[in-house]
């Protein structure tokens, strides 16, 4: 990728290319969690290089706003959150959810003048998320699958990653490290393992790709050789701008992440795992909130990984080497990381060698420098419409005959009506 191009992808703080369009999505921005009740204590959050605090008002409301007072520009983080709004301990000046000066002690007669830059919030799918561009332009909420079940048929958690967002993501959209980096723990991580379709993807290491693209984003097929008259194909949608739906391993959840950036050398990476019409299992619940599959532990009182770029992710040789992992690091999320946050804060994409295997990245890269091309051009940005949201990954065996677009658009056509396929 060009340099050029590159520092358009990357850069998203405000008045970038990127971050433009970024900020006319609705932003995930934090657990509902953080915040679980009224009046509780706020909480520093940082979105697209923005610093920002959030916090539940007297009525229970999710509010998001600059994380500095107006006055003299004090951390409302310190502040008090009560009485419907937040508080600046320093000289007293109070802000609604809205950013609006409630309180000015020291000259009532201005406060209706005084602002702090604050962004709409809606709950949905147990996360805040907040609409951080023009007002006019606001989409209606997203509606992705997972969104919409059932707080019983989902668990969301997020972990701070080390790196630029498209570093990341772009790990999301590439389906064929796993026949490497998680080869030996497909077999027992309680997510993936007595799944068929682990014989596939570990004896066939070369996938061939084909992508479509689609108004959500892509659709990327990736395909193995299955049986002798059929073909192993993972199925993963990558939905603007930065979510990306994982191919399902056999009788357990589906999976989903959404990258985020902090900054341009800093990302949250959301995990979703779900089922569309039945609780999680009791025993598979509680493996994820241990920090198992696509999830992982933290440092005691952080959402940053418990192995992390400081510890080397805590790489074990001896487990490399008796084959317990192949990279050394334990857990699919921190695998991952790992290797994404070893090629430093900001990849240097001038010196990468791409591939075949590498298609979709190359795609979703175009897809996206387009995107901001049109935009300022005034041309709407793809997947603003939550209805086309509405799509779902798939690992099916097809006979060898059938051409997987054509069966990808009648049976992912209307998710409402078809099963879950999986292998």
């Amino acid at each position: 990728m060009d340099k050029d191009t590159a520092e358009i992808l990357i850069r998203t703080g405000p008045g970038t290319p990127m971050g433009k369009l970024m900020r006319r999505y609705w932003v995930p921005a934090l657990l509902c969690s953080e915040i679980p009740e009224p009046d509780c204590p706020p909480v520093r959050v940082k979105l697209l290089g923005e610093r920002l605090l959030a916090f539940r008002d007297t009525q229970g409301r999710p509010g998001l706003v600059e994380e500095f007072c107006a006055h003299r520009g004090a951390s409302l983080f310190l502040g008090r959150n009560e009485e419907g709004g937040i508080r600046c301990s320093y000289h007293g000046w109070k802000y609604d959810i809205n950013g609006r000066c409630l309180e000015l002690p020291s000259a009532p007669q201005i406060a209706p003048k005084v602002r702090i830059k604050a962004y709409p919030c809606v709950e949905r799918g147990d996360i805040v998320w907040a609409y951080m561009g023009p007002a006019e332009r606001r989409p209606e909420p997203p509606e992705l699958e997972w969104c919409l079940v059932l707080p019983s048929h989902r668990y969301v958690s997020k972990r701070l990653q080390q790196c630029g967002y498209l570093q990341a993501m772009e790990g999301g959209i590439d389906t064929t490290h796993a026949s490497w980096v998680h080869r030996y723990e497909l077999d027992t991580d309680p997510m993936h393992k007595q799944a068929a379709a682990n014989k596939y993807i570990k004896a066939d290491r070369n996938a061939v790709f084909d992508i479509e693209e689609v108004p959500h984003g892509l659709t990327i097929f990736g395909r193995r050789n299955g049986e002798p008259d059929s073909y192993y194909w993972r199925i993963t949608q990558w939905v603007f701008p930065w979510y990306t739906l994982i191919p399902p391993f056999g009788p357990h959840a589906l999976g989903a992440h959404i990258w985020v950036p902090v900054d341009d050398a800093n990302c949250w990476a959301w995990n979703i795992n779900f089922f569309p019409d039945k609780p999680l299992p009791e025993d598979e619940l509680r493996a994820m909130k241990e920090g198992k599959g696509i999830h992982c532990r933290y440092v005691p009182g952080t959402f940053v990984p418990a192995a992390n770029p400081d510890n080397d992710w805590l790489v074990d040789r001896s487990a490399q080497k008796n084959g317990r992992s192949f990279s050394g690091v334990e857990g699919f999320a921190i695998q991952d990381a790992s290797l994404q946050e070893s090629m430093g804060p900001i990849q240097d994409y001038s010196r990468e060698s791409l591939v075949p295997t590498d298609k979709a990245i190359v795609m979703a890269r175009r897809r996206l420098a387009r995107a901001v091309q049109d935009l300022e051009k005034g041309i709407e940005p793809p997947a603003l419409d939550p209805g086309s949201q509405r799509v779902r990954s798939a690992s099916v065996l097809l006979d060898r005959s059938i051409k997987a677009h054509e069966w990808s658009r009648t049976a992912l056509g209307d998710i409402q009506k078809e099963p879950i396929y999986t292998v």
